[in-house]
């Protein structure tokens, strides 16, 4: 553990809205040699982006939590203009944690008229899951998180396993571009029926939360039958079954080597990982565990 040497009184995080602002207390910080974390998040933040907070503090003496509802991971048919904005709560929750800083630029300071740049990332980003459904998005995710990465210059970065392909893309979007920080996956949170914490859960409607929980059922029950041997592609097969008699869309239930994310047809080819995503009613959700 990283030893505490701010002893700051400050109750509140200072938002920073501009990088000069943000250079100038991260010029403070590296003259004292501290060890800086950096948590993005897009806000609306719930149980699981606090506790990448408290897992911050353990290993920096500084943490910054990134609030920006970034527009180029969203496709033209999803409402961007409907993703939850709750940025005076987001301020006490982290206030209540003492996180030091709020990086919270506008969307014309991270793209400015002109900007003609963005990263596509291949490896993990181009495996079938995530991106076979929604192509545009590890783009813009791999370009806001480099421009995040380089405007904080952190020492790590953590990030939470539900979004593991997401996870994946990103620390090798950061060791194939030789930066520095260091990525840090966190485990999934849940509710206690076992529902991955997601800020949008909060669009289910009381049946359909009720329902929820089967993805991660289904889930525990697919690797628990592969771990004991039975074959993978039968056994996922009656998973996809039981997801779609829960009242889902399902968009993918698949076993994936666990580091490269490559299809997988027995637990002797790698380390495994179940990785699944299904629509209930309009609400599209994401869980995985590994094997």
């Amino acid at each position: 553990m990283i030893g505490k040497s701010k002893g700051s009184k400050r109750r509140r995080p200072v938002v920073i809205r501009t990088q000069p602002t943000l250079e100038r207390m991260l010029t403070k910080w590296r003259a004292r040699q501290e060890k800086v974390a950096l948590v993005p998040t897009m806000g609306a933040l719930h149980a699981g982006h606090l506790a990448l907070v408290r897992l911050a503090q353990r290993h920096a003496d500084r943490v910054i939590v990134s609030i920006f509802v970034n527009p180029t991971q969203f496709a033209p048919h999803e409402d961007l203009a409907a993703y939850p904005r709750t940025f005076a709560t987001d301020v006490g929750a982290l206030a209540s944690l003492k996180a030091d800083a709020i990086w919270a630029p506008s969307v014309e300071a991270m793209y400015p008229e002109g900007f003609a740049t963005r990263i596509v990332p291949l490896g993990a980003a181009m495996v079938g899951l995530e991106d076979a459904f929604r192509p545009h998005f590890f783009a813009g995710v791999a370009t806001v998180v480099a421009k995040l990465l380089i405007q904080c210059t952190p020492d790590i970065a953590l990030f939470g396993e539900k979004d593991y392909q997401q996870l994946k893309v990103v620390t090798r979007l950061a060791r194939d571009l030789d930066l520095k920080t260091h990525i840090v996956g966190a485990p999934t949170k849940r509710e206690p029926d076992g529902l991955a914490l997601s800020s949008r859960n909060a669009y289910l409607s009381a049946g359909e939360r009720a329902a929820a929980p089967t993805l991660y059922r289904v889930l525990k029950e697919c690797a628990s039958r592969i771990a004991a041997g039975r074959p993978i592609a039968p056994t996922l097969e009656d998973g996809r079954a039981s997801i779609a008699k829960a009242g889902f869309v399902l968009d993918y239930l698949e076993a994936r080597h666990a580091q490269t994310l490559a299809p997988i047809a027995s637990v002797k080819d790698g380390p495994l990982r179940l990785l699944v995503a299904a629509r209930l009613g309009k609400t599209r959700l994401i869980d995985n565990i590994t094997v």
